[in-house]
């Protein structure tokens, strides 16, 4: 999750402005990059335990040594919390200490995963040092809930405290969850809502394809993506498929309003984090806002707001791609490539506006609601996701061929598609070969998971 915006800007009494907020993210295509965001669990290799953030192998720790590698450390009330570069990256923590890079903007998936090997290739060396190890997942496989330890992050308490007001697994969205996200780039109001209207309705598809969440406590949970089902008892206000997005008249205007009646969690003043939770923010633009009555916000209050919610794709000044689990390496750079290649390409897009065009919201809810158990086998129409994977995955890579961004070697992006066509392929998720592996191979030992998957 974000930290707080370090934006400032006039006040914001106006809702004009706020649409012109996320009107700034226009760029022309030469200008679009890509970002792609990914979390990790940490644990201690000695007990599989998640890691705290205190003592000597605690997450302080680990952030604090990751400064010999260049990032400058971010602090609060004298913790460090996050990491920061030159580079525009930046590494934040999850509520539960999930180990998060929030990449650099960049022109190609080449550089993605240049830049994820080599923050992989730090956290390993301060791993080692520190006795502990890093795995990407869906969900926590091992620890009960309550095991795992808070980050003293101010943010992270008021959400903490607001979430079971609102569903049963929110607190589990906080503290076992892990995802891979990718962030895009649009070129006007009406390319951002072809865009977002593809790939959200695409989301269950992708959630499938990249299903790797079946263990809860140690056992098969009967989910191939739980992280997935997770978000869909988070809280009600603030996550889903968005309906609005696929009617007339959709634009930066209409999520503006959907984002006004999503009840805040704070404001962030002199450097802490005021509880504004079930508040709103059009009393805020009115100075009638409880936690802080006569104050009008100023624009990074509006950017921190958008933080806070939690839908399938989200609108910031880009799109971000938020219906993957988190994984290996090998598919953390499959991510980007998927959404680059379908929204980065005019007759892909296309293909992909075309693949979901008659689809109903029915449908679409369909397909959300049973994606997390059945993935790739879930029925849609006369036919199952991993058909519609499959298309997917021909719409991204001709996108992606035609795109023509080659590395040194002389490739184009198209092979980091390969394990995602794999799993479409055969039909067998991630997911499906853990829980296969666990009860062959390692007679029931998720410890196995550990010395085989992790970073």
């Amino acid at each position: 999750m974000s930290g707080p915006s370090s934006l400032q800007g006039p006040p914001i009494t106006d809702k004009r402005q706020l649409v012109a907020y996320h009107e700034a993210g226009n760029k022309p295509p030469s200008e679009w990059r890509v970002g792609t965001e990914h979390e990790k669990f940490v644990f201690r290799r000695s007990d599989l335990q998640r890691v705290p953030y205190e003592g000597r192998d605690g997450i302080g720790a680990f952030l604090t040594a990751m400064t010999r590698f260049g990032w400058d450390p971010v602090v609060e009330n004298g913790n460090v919390i996050a990491l920061a570069n030159d580079a525009r990256c930046s590494i934040t923590l999850e509520p539960g200490g999930q180990f998060e890079l929030s990449g650099a903007p960049l022109e190609t998936i080449h550089q993605t995963c240049d830049e994820v090997h080599e923050h992989l290739r730090q956290v390993h060396e301060i791993g080692d040092e520190l006795g502990v190890g890093m795995i990407g997942l869906g969900f926590d496989p091992v620890s009960r809930r309550a095991e795992v330890p808070w980050m003293p992050k101010g943010r992270y308490k008021i959400m903490g405290d607001y979430m079971p007001k609102k569903g049963q697994l929110g607190l589990d969205m906080m503290l076992r969850t892990c995802t891979v996200q990718a962030n895009l780039d649009y070129a006007s109001e009406a390319d951002m809502v072809k865009k977002f209207r593809a790939s959200l309705a695409l989301q269950p598809v992708a959630a499938a394809l990249f299903a790797n969440s079946p263990f809860t406590e140690g056992r098969p949970n009967g989910f191939q993506s739980y992280r997935s089902l997770v978000w869909t008892d988070t809280d009600p206000d603030r996550c889903g498929m968005l309906p609005f997005v696929f009617e007339d008249g959709f634009g930066f205007e209409r999520y503006v309003d959907y984002m006004l009646d999503v009840p805040m969690y704070f404001v962030y003043r002199d450097g802490r984090y005021i509880d504004a939770s079930g508040q709103s923010f059009r009393d805020f633009m009115a100075g009638r806002l409880p936690a802080l009555p006569g104050e009008v916000p100023l624009i990074g209050d509006w950017a921190d707001h958008l933080t806070t919610a939690f839908p399938e794709v989200r609108l910031k000044t880009y799109l971000e791609m938020r219906g993957a689990d988190g994984g290996p390496w090998r598919r953390l750079c499959a991510l980007p490539a998927l959404w680059v290649g379908i929204l980065y390409d005019d007759a892909a897009l296309d293909a992909a506006a075309d693949l979901v065009a008659d689809w109903t919201a029915e449908e679409r809810d369909a397909m959300r609601r049973d994606a997390p158990r059945l993935a790739l086998d879930t029925p849609h129409r006369s036919r199952t996701l991993r058909e519609v994977a499959l298309e997917m995955l021909d719409i991204a890579r001709e996108g992606l061929h035609r795109r023509a961004r080659r590395s040194a070697a002389g490739e184009d992006e198209t092979h980091f598609l390969d394990n995602l066509f794999s799993i479409a392929g055969s039909g067998r998720t991630a997911a499906a070969e853990l829980v296969e592996d666990f009860n062959t191979r390692w007679a029931g030992d998720i410890r196995r998971l550990y010395t085989e998957y992790a970073y």
